[in-house]
């Protein structure tokens, strides 16, 4: 992990701090108070970042005066990508805290059962990054998702690769949540489309560090496509040790939506050159709102080229203080119920909210996938460098209808 300068160990110190586990607990819930509970995976650098600016972003209201005069405070942990520790978290923020709303988290593996504690606790939750498709399909009343589902991103390189490089795809994925809805989504779509089998598919574990065995069988095989799906680490790996088995450029490597995140390609290397990933969110957007929020990010986090975790991490602060601005709240310690459910039904009313995102958000009243996954506009994106100086450019846009994938 690179260290940070001393400078954004000084910025970045309340963050860490939170994320240790060192969040002050009040003694009671305070009255007139708009209480947000934020976990994420913050044990790298950008994690650490992700979770402070969505906690500035968030409080930044309250130097002129907060949302309809009501302050907002954030509680910011760190669950480590690890679902004990998100469970946890979310308890913590929901008896201890009194949280009105819960924002996270990274991982799908932390989200999928947090689920289940805040449709419970009848708490809001909206997920800003994590991608597996049951997320939505567990039938919560409260929960939202602006981060775009596997469902669609499986589809956005399937159809992509399919047309334009072939159908013979091998598959190699980890016991991560998103990486196994990234390849089961993408072979699912293969079969309902194309009538096309696997050419090859192994699991290993997220934190297993050789590949190279099952990247010998795939190399044999002469696939078209190589499917990696796995959290940052396991896809740097696989990456890389796909070049050293020898596995042809010509083969198309593509990856689940945790590739976006810079450390990939720092880590990859020259080897990262032609990975494909389906995304949300490039930096390489020209459009003047990207444009203007790569420069905030680059001046106020020194990340030189923001992924799509940042993008969605702002973009889901927007949302949630555009829902609180709509919901009528009382703030009491007797209408936390009530307020709670005045921020569910505020959310479920967010339409056509135009931002970062390639397509508009869209939430609404059902407990379904149509409802709750709000983003439906997943981009292409191909890296042509790698290292600390990676670059990367947009192969396609694509949009879906609500019910695409299920």
């Amino acid at each position: 992990m690179t260290h940070f300068r001393s400078r954004s160990v000084r910025a970045l110190l309340p963050a860490a701090m939170l994320a240790a586990g060192l969040a002050p607990a009040p003694a009671h819930a305070e009255d007139g108070v708009i209480r947000i509970g934020v976990t994420l995976r913050m044990v790298v650098e950008n994690g650490i970042k992700y979770g402070q600016m969505t906690k500035d972003e968030l409080e930044a209201v309250n130097a002129a005066g907060g949302i309809n005069g009501k302050k907002v405070e954030v509680i910011l942990l760190d669950d480590e990508c690890k679902p004990d520790k998100g469970i946890a978290n979310v308890n913590r923020f929901i008896h201890q805290h009194k949280v009105h709303l819960v924002l996270g988290s990274t991982c799908s593996s932390v989200s999928l059962p947090m689920v289940d504690v805040t449709a419970k606790e009848e708490v809001p939750q909206i997920i800003p990054h994590s991608t597996n498709s049951n997320i939505t399909k567990k039938g919560s009343a409260w929960v939202f998702r602006t981060s775009v589902s596997e469902r669609f991103y499986a589809s956005v390189h399937a159809k992509y690769l399919s047309e334009n490089v072939g159908k013979k795809v091998a598959y190699l994925y980890t016991t991560d949540g998103a990486a196994i809805s990234f390849a089961k989504d993408y072979m699912d779509y293969m079969r309902r489309t194309y009538k096309v089998e696997p050419l090859y598919e192994a699991q290993m574990q997220e934190t297993d560090l050789d590949f190279r065995s099952h990247l010998l069988k795939i190399k044999s095989l002469n696939p078209d496509v190589l499917a990696i799906g796995g959290q940052l680490d396991a896809i740097a790996r696989i990456t890389q040790q796909a070049m050293e088995v020898g596995i042809p450029s010509k083969v198309r490597r593509v990856a689940a939506s945790a590739a976006s995140n810079a450390p990939v390609p720092e880590l990859a290397g020259d080897a990262v050159v032609g990975l494909t990933f389906a995304a949300a969110f490039s930096c390489k957007d020209e459009r003047p709102v990207a444009q203007a929020f790569v420069k905030m990010v680059q001046e106020k986090y020194k990340v030189r080229c923001p992924d799509h975790d940042f993008s969605q991490a702002y973009e889901t602060a927007q949302i949630v203080k555009l829902a609180l601005k709509n919901a009528k709240l009382d703030l009491t310690d007797a209408s936390l119920k009530a307020d709670r459910a005045a921020i569910r039904d505020a959310l479920a009313n967010i339409r056509n909210y135009s931002g970062l995102a390639s397509g508009p958000i869209n939430f609404c009243k059902d407990p379904t996938p149509q409802c709750r996954d709000g983003n439906r506009t997943g981009i292409l994106v191909e890296y042509t460098k790698g290292g600390k100086d990676y670059d990367m450019r947009v192969l396609a846009r694509v949009s879906f209808d609500p019910d695409f994938g299920l």
